[in-house]
């Protein structure tokens, strides 16, 4: 264990296992009843269709492409936009009520993807049952920058964004709408979003607004050329713009082995918010507005044409699968994949799955499955939970996966080369709301499996004689080292591929 490592355990009142060392399975308490007899459920939450103006699919496309690669449930999003409000809702809403009679194994919802005033886009989604259209109308009519003329970074554009939120909660609360999830889009891809803001979202309704999307959609936008974009893996490729907040380095607007900076710094923006003692839940998602290798192509129409008609034709197949530009994205479960930990196979269990914070994120298969838990003090918990033990306890993580066992996309076996574990300690509230950085965390402890496709295995690390609370969270990779930045136009997806999942919480009293 390096002297670095050592410094933050003993900081933080902690003492880390001497060797950390694999274990076989048997070895373990019972991992269903440590980590929780959960299935666990594959989804995404940002996908666009015909009715968004930069998008092509029918909504049934989208469905029948997520569930060939293995999706559970998917949340239509398409893009607030005047035409969209307009006319859009409605027709979407009868597609969507279409696919879920064709698709009666799927769970769906109906939402959209706002335009946050004075910021970048967010997943909205809730349930109203014979009301899903018009209260969908209402929130884009009335909090959409693009309606509202509120896009610039300023303060009343900032409480414009709050006051939506206050009314999704007001909402939930008068029972008119069930549920309202609210879930940051690639959150620095331009810099538009300020850690302040963040944080403001999350305190202004807690249980709605759960969180941000660890990684962008787009994953294939960097793919080089001859058969790729030559672009920016995520969409990433941007410099500070005039509604940027200026305090974020030139690094933050470049993915990290396809992940937000804000997610792969260890001790960065995600970490400073945990380090308050706070739920912030990590996602990951398709995106999906032009799928890579598709051969599926819209229709040539004149310019202008969503704006007098808010959708496009139906798409047509040209029998020639697709590479080139807008072709930057997957179909919901092809590469990126939310795991959400669910009591039962609805739409309340995936809601109560992603409120609870029971999720674990991988890319391009890394691993098929993954159960992690703590234990100490006579109790346990699970991701998004929180495990309360006497001041001086030891606290046990176990980890287990299941290595992969097919090809992915990228026509190879992904190999899972290591895992951290990730913990710091637990600050509370910060006096600076732009804070992005949390100097205590660290990786505690790296594994290295032995690889063997489909093999199940499980580690352990033990903090010692825990005085202070902290959190803890898993990561894995392909490679080794640090996530390191893509490469503009030389960012194969598929070569540098990452897992992570959310944290567990440890209180001492």
């Amino acid at each position: 264990m390096t002297t670095d490592r050592r410094r933050f355990l003993k900081g933080a009142g902690l003492a880390a296992a001497a060797a950390g060392v694999p274990l076989p399975a048997p070895a373990d308490p019972d991992l269903g009843r440590l980590c929780g007899r959960y299935q666990w459920l594959v989804g995404d939450h940002h996908t666009h269709s015909q009715y968004s103006y930069d998008a092509m699919y029918r909504i049934d496309q989208i469905a029948a492409g997520g569930r060939a690669h293995g999706a559970d449930w998917i949340v239509f999003t398409d893009h607030g936009h005047a035409e969209h409000e307009k006319v859009s809702v409605e027709p979407t809403e009868a597609d969507f009520l279409a696919a879920r009679r064709k698709y009666p194994d799927l769970l769906l919802w109906h939402g959209m993807e706002w335009n946050i005033p004075g910021a970048e886009h967010a997943t909205v989604f809730f349930q109203a049952g014979s009301r899903q259209a018009a209260k969908l109308r209402e929130f884009e009519r009335t909090f959409d920058w693009r309606l509202t003329n509120s896009e610039a970074s300023s303060p009343a554009n900032e409480a414009l964004a709050l006051r939506a939120l206050r009314w999704l909660a007001a909402e939930e609360q008068a029972k008119r709408i069930h549920a309202p999830v609210v879930l940051i889009n690639h959150p620095l891809r331009n810099g538009r979003v300020a850690p302040h803001e963040l944080r403001a979202y999350r305190d202004a309704a807690p249980h709605i607004v759960i969180g941000m999307e660890g990684a962008p959609g787009a994953q294939a936008d960097g793919f080089p050329k001859p058969l790729g974009n030559g672009g920016a893996r995520g969409g990433y490729g941007n410099s500070p713009g005039p509604n940027s907040w200026p305090g974020f380095p030139a690094e933050a607007y470049r993915t990290f082995g396809g992940w937000d900076w804000a997610t792969a710094k260890v001790g960065g923006l995600w970490d400073s918010l945990l380090a308050e003692g706070k739920p912030w839940w990590i996602t990951t998602n398709s995106d999906s507005h032009y799928n890579r290798g598709d051969t599926l192509v819209r229709p040539p129409v004149p310019d202008g044409w969503y704006d007098g008609t808010g959708k496009f034709p139906d798409p047509v197949d040209s029998g020639v699968r697709q590479f080139v530009p807008p072709y930057a994205d997957f179909y919901p479960g092809e590469f990126s994949r939310t795991h959400v930990g669910v009591t039962r196979r609805s739409l309340e269990g995936v809601l109560e799955g992603l409120r609870a914070g029971r999720i674990w994120l991988s890319h391009g298969g890394l691993a098929q499955e993954m159960q992690i838990g703590a234990y100490g003090g006579g109790s346990s918990a699970t991701l998004g939970g929180r495990l309360r033990v006497r001041r001086g306890s030891d606290v046990t993580v176990v980890v287990s996966a299941r290595l992969a066992s097919r090809p992915n996309g990228g026509g190879s076996v992904p190999r899972l080369a290591r895992l951290d574990v990730v913990a710091g300690p637990v600050t509370g509230p910060v006096a600076d709301r732009d804070t992005m950085t949390a100097p205590g965390t660290r990786v505690a402890e790296s594994f290295e499996p032995r690889w063997a496709p489909g093999r199940q295995v499980v580690f352990r690390h033990t903090f010692r004689n825990v005085h202070e609370p902290f959190y803890t969270r898993i990561r894995g990779t392909n490679g080794d080292g640090e996530p390191t930045p893509d490469v503009v136009g030389q960012a194969n997806p598929f070569e540098d591929l990452w897992l992570y999942a959310n944290p567990i919480f440890v209180d001492v009293c």
